[in-house]
């Protein structure tokens, strides 16, 4: 067995035939919620960028959530998605400015983001 260093983790090989292929070492720091926050205020991001109709988003969602997605980041996804889009946010830029733009903005990521990981605790 060799152990090489690839991407900053510690991966290890083996050649032996009952365990072939490239494993993840295993991580001592708990990071469950971190990574909860992570995926809600992506969620949240990304659904308020995204340009979606909500009929739209609710298939996008299902295929999500059937892929192993979490209810919360759903959430938090479906949330920001009406809330604010891509070509919202630059026509309020060229009318408001860019301040006021991201004091429009950042509570919606925000308060979606909140109402994702409450949604999903204690799923």
């Amino acid at each position: 067995m060799t152990t090489t260093t690839c991407n900053s983790q510690l991966v290890r090989t083996s050649v032996d035939t009952q365990d072939q292929g490239v494993r993840p070492a295993t991580r001592s720091i708990p990071w469950g919620e971190l990574k909860k926050l992570a995926a809600n205020l992506f969620a949240s991001v990304f659904g308020a960028f995204m340009y979606f109709a909500t009929l739209t988003e609710v298939p996008i969602l299902q295929g999500l959530i059937g892929s192993g997605m979490g209810k919360g980041p759903a959430l938090a996804l479906l949330l920001a998605g009406p809330a604010l889009s891509l070509p919202s946010m630059i026509v309020l830029r060229s009318i408001m400015g860019t301040q006021k733009t991201v004091v429009y903005a950042a509570p919606v990521i925000v308060m979606a983001t909140i109402s994702g990981l409450l949604y999903g605790a204690p799923f």
